[in-house]
């Protein structure tokens, strides 16, 4: 899993050891976040459901 935005941009998350992850890609997670940050500026994200 990768920071998609802000000052933390780029940065890898680690996952639970011994899990199967199926993270949201980085485009879905890009256009998304793309499409609301017009309408919520300034906000903080947080994707809950960013493993499987």
């Amino acid at each position: 899993m990768r920071v998609i935005a802000g000052s933390h941009r780029g940065r890898r998350l680690s996952g639970p050891q011994g899990t199967v992850l199926r993270p949201t890609s980085d485009k879905v997670r890009e256009a998304l976040f793309s499409i609301l940050g017009t309408q919520v500026s300034g906000g903080r994200f947080l994707d809950l459901y960013a493993g499987t």
